[in-house]
C-alpha cells in the first residue's frame, strides 16, 4: 500500500522549572541563593531516511511528543534536557503546517534534519537573581 500523504500532530517538550534554593552551610548563616536552571525541552525533528519509500509508518501513530526538561535542583544543579523526538521520513517529503498552510520545508537528502517544533527553554534558578 502506498501512502503519499500523512497528517501528524507534534508537540515539543516544555522547559523545566528553575529551582528556588538557599545555600546551607555550617558556618555561613546567610549563604545566598543556589537554585539551578531548568533543562531545555526536546525538539521534534524529521529525519530523511533513504531506506523508506512511503509514509505508511506514520499512520498508525499520528501523535508525536518530545520529552520535557527536568527541573533544576539546589547546589546550582541544572535540570536534564528533554530527549528529542526523531521521526524518520522518506526522501522527497514536503512538510506543511495545516493550520496556516505554510510550507515548513522539504527533506531531500539522507540524514537531513528538519526541526518542526522547537523545545522550550528552561526556567532560571534563583542563583541568577
Amino acid at each position: 500500500m502506498l501512502i503519499d500523504r500523512a497528517k501528524i500532530f507534534v508537540r515539543s517538550g516544555k522547559g523545566g522549572h528553575g529551582c528556588v534554593s538557599m545555600r546551607r552551610e555550617k558556618y555561613r548563616p546567610r549563604g545566598g541563593p543556589d537554585g539551578g536552571d531548568g533543562g531545555k525541552g526536546g525538539d521534534v525533528v524529521l529525519l530523511g531516511d533513504n531506506s523508506l519509500n512511503t509514509l505508511i509508518s506514520l499512520t498508525p501513530r499520528p501523535h508525536y511528543r518530545a520529552e520535557s526538561g527536568r527541573p533544576g535542583e539546589g547546589s546550582s544543579c541544572h535540570g536534564r534536557n528533554g530527549e528529542h523526538c526523531i521521526i524518520p521520513v522518506p526522501l522527497g517529503t514536503i512538510v506543511c503546517d495545516v493550520e496556516t498552510n505554510e510550507r515548513l520545508g522539504d527533506i531531500d537528502a539522507d540524514g537531513q534534519r528538519l526541526v518542526v517544533a522547537s523545545g522550550g527553554l528552561g526556567g532560571y534558578g534563583n542563583e541568577h537573581f
